[in-house]
């Protein structure tokens, strides 16, 4: 099964992608290739989030996108097929492994000349990145822990009317429940907080997936 909301049953889950932009073929087998890793599949966007990012990228007409955690690139080839004509993606991951199954797949999907993967700690890429700001678009979808770093990092860097969506942020229903107090939900919680007081960006929280913040500059 690709990852789905926490929120929908079998039935709502099945019209929602029912009614949503459906995979091509190129997407449909780059799932099945992370299905087939086992577990660690979770981490793979489903495709009403997929569809979402190609389109919010669309939408916000994305020149600079950058993502924190690319895992086997789904998320990212929805976002390179977004960009607007000579647009260009910065893919942040620290897998050689993963991301080869990525790189495959951008190749085929004819995107892989829009994108350029670092193979570094993310916090050190963006850190290093020019302080103009000139992001359209950043996507975090990484280690929790490091997400209010990521986005201390990037709000500075993005021009405005930018977007940041950050993925994982109602993490199954845990971000509500008071007993759940591992580091990852506490990171979680963090970013929530700090996205919301942060008076340089707009905030909305979106129940698609496992949760979206979505963070506009003003």
């Amino acid at each position: 099964m690709s990852p789905r909301s926490f929120l929908l049953d079998d039935r709502l889950n099945d019209y929602i992608v029912g009614h949503t932009e459906p995979a091509d073929a190129v997407m449909v087998r780059l799932t099945e290739r992370t299905e087939a890793l086992g577990d660690i599949a979770r981490m793979q966007v489903g495709p009403d989030q997929a569809a979402f990012l190609t389109m919010l990228t669309r939408f916000a007409r994305v020149r600079m996108a950058v993502e924190v955690g690319t895992f086997t690139g789904t998320s990212a080839l929805c976002i390179a097929r977004g960009l607007a004509d000579g647009g260009r993606l910065l893919c942040c991951d620290v897998s050689e492994d993963w991301t080869t199954i990525a790189r495959e797949a951008w190749t085929e999907a004819g995107v892989d000349g829009r994108i350029d993967l670092r193979i570094a700690p993310g916090i050190e890429t963006l850190s290093a990145l020019p302080a103009d700001p000139v992001i359209d678009l950043a996507f975090i979808d990484a280690d929790k822990p490091s997400y209010v770093s990521y986005y201390d990092e990037l709000v500075p860097r993005l021009r405005p009317g930018g977007w940041i969506v950050a993925d994982n942020t109602l993490w199954s229903g845990a971000i509500v429940d008071p007993e759940v107090t591992d580091a990852n939900t506490e990171a979680l919680r963090a970013y929530n907080d700090r996205a919301a007081a942060d008076d340089r960006v707009t905030t909305v929280i979106l129940a698609l997936a496992d949760g979206l913040t979505v963070s506009q500059k003003r």
